[in-house]
């Protein structure tokens, strides 16, 4: 096992998110993710050999981490989800931030479970031809799902709790701020 130690990665104007030791591929792709959640002191629950559910601290509220792995497809499934519900009479001003989220989004997209109400980052990490995860690559997942769930979340906010449309809420979110109030 070859591992070499990186420093915390500095993700917002306070937030820093991950220390990692890395390793190559290390067996399960659930395993190398207990890898990184376990070096991080983050609480988790591994609920089977293929899923891990993870609690991990942001600005605006803690994040729920859900990875599960599929065999047949060769891939992981990765959810963020914020801690926050959207009442049913919201639903339709939250679908529509969602689309205009997703245009702005590279990686991932952002989703809604509509039996929960509970909005959520979301990807995929097909695995096909490889040996498995990286922690380098689930570090990435995390980092990147953390990244945009803090830069929306004021956007799910303005439009849940403060009743602006999704335009207004978007244009408010993509402001970047400069120092500290």
């Amino acid at each position: 096992m070859v591992l070499r130690t990186r420093a915390a990665t500095t993700v917002g104007a306070d937030m820093t998110t991950l220390n990692a030791s890395y390793e190559t591929v290390s067996g399960h792709p659930i395993d190398t993710v207990e890898q990184l959640v376990e070096i991080n002191e983050w609480p988790f629950e591994r609920r089977s050999h293929e899923e891990m559910a993870v609690q991990v601290p942001g600005t605006w509220c803690d994040y729920s981490l859900y990875f599960a792995w599929n065999n047949e497809m060769v891939a992981m499934h990765f959810t963020c989800a914020f801690d926050m519900r959207v009442a049913e009479e919201k639903y339709e001003q939250v679908h529509e931030l969602l689309a205009m989220i997703n245009e702005k989004l590279w990686l991932g997209h952002f989703g809604m479970w509509a039996d929960e109400g509970l909005p959520m980052f979301r990807t995929t990490l097909p695995m096909r031809g490889h040996p498995g995860v990286t922690v380098e690559q689930a570090e990435d997942l995390v980092e990147t799902a953390i990244i945009e769930c803090e830069r929306f979340y004021p956007a799910f906010q303005h439009v849940i709790w403060g009743g602006k449309t999704a335009l207004e809420a978007v244009g408010a979110a993509m402001i970047d701020t400069v120092g500290e109030a």
